[in-house]
């Protein structure tokens, strides 16, 4: 290298600088190595953690065979309410100030036949009520499920009781029809108004064909029949509802192959009518002048009369 005087001078460059830069780059590549083996044993023991913890996990039990998106359901841990929880219950139920409420004795049948299930209760319920609450609470850890005319009603009970599952349904009937609507589902008996069918698919008018799909997969052990309105011409009336919960229990699939249908208001001429009717007189087992308790047994599919030629002295008796 030249100076500024022209002059040349030589430059050495001493073997420390030189061992100094060779040890930076050592600890570089120490450090690399150190770094891997790091990763690389961290990642197989997060491996090996995963692999134990999945393989002492207990198998994921498969869902119901009817897929009925109920969360409330147990059918693992029935547990029955203590008598005296629902003694207390039907008690302060039944003497509420509320105008339009079941008396005691009628609550009781309802209790009674809901105790009598060896398992959880698939317990269908039509109308929203005053009982609502109790109805639920006495299916304790069974499935529960209402159906309500009013829409607004359905959706504000179900916010306000998110434990509570209940559907909306539309009745294009009027009880100042029921004589013209009776006629015509047993002159169709052998068509839309079949008493097994799958209702889901059902263009019989009586029928109740637009819930969701999964309340016609489940095989209802007690079905109440407490709505829609009726006490006036132009209400709905119950036919409908009796003649589905009808089509219901004679159709069930699996499970009990007897269905307990209960009808409130049974001093009305609709509900006694459509009873007989669609629920029968051989099949009823006790009945008041608020109550009609019938039990229908499971139908062959070619079955194609509501009511059978039985004996009228041979009834039911669970």
């Amino acid at each position: 290298m030249k100076n500024n005087n022209g002059n040349t001078k030589l430059i050495l460059l001493h073997p420390y600088i030189q061992k100094q830069a060779g040890i930076g780059t050592n600890r570089l590549w120490l450090l690399a190595l150190v770094s891997f083996f790091t990763l690389a044993f961290l990642g197989t023991l997060i491996y090996s953690r995963d692999s134990i913890l999945t393989s002492s996990s207990p198998p994921v039990s498969s869902a119901p065979s009817s897929s009925f998106p109920d969360k409330h359901v147990n059918n693992h841990n029935h547990q029955p309410l203590p008598a005296t929880v629902i003694n207390t219950l039907i008690h302060y139920t039944a003497r509420s100030n509320y105008t339009y409420h079941m008396l005691q004795p009628d609550i009781k049948i309802v209790a009674d036949v809901l105790r009598k299930c060896s398992v959880p209760c698939n317990f269908l319920v039509f109308g929203l009520t005053h009982e609502t609450l109790l109805w639920k609470a006495l299916n304790h850890n069974g499935r529960t499920v209402f159906v309500d005319e009013n829409r607004y009603y359905a959706a504000y009970f179900e916010e306000l009781h998110p434990e509570v599952d209940a559907y909306d349904v539309h009745y294009a009937t009027k009880s100042s029809e029921m004589k013209e609507l009776v006629a015509t589902a047993k002159e169709q008996a052998r068509n839309e108004c079949r008493p097994v069918q799958n209702l889901l698919f059902s263009e019989c008018k009586l029928g109740i064909n637009d819930l969701p799909n999964h309340v016609y997969d489940v095989d209802w052990d007690v079905i109440l029949v407490d709505g829609p309105s009726g006490e006036w011409p132009n209400h709905p009336g119950r036919m409908s509802s009796i003649f589905t919960a009808g089509v219901l229990a004679r159709s069930k699939k699996g499970g009990n192959p007897r269905t307990h249908v209960i009808i409130h208001d049974y001093y009305r001429e609709v509900e006694r009518v459509c009873g007989d009717e669609f629920l029968c007189r051989e099949n009823r087992v006790a009945s008041t002048n608020m109550m009609g308790h019938f039990i229908l047994e499971r139908a062959d599919p070619n079955t194609f009369e509501f009511c059978g030629k039985r004996d009228n002295r041979t009834s039911p008796t669970s």
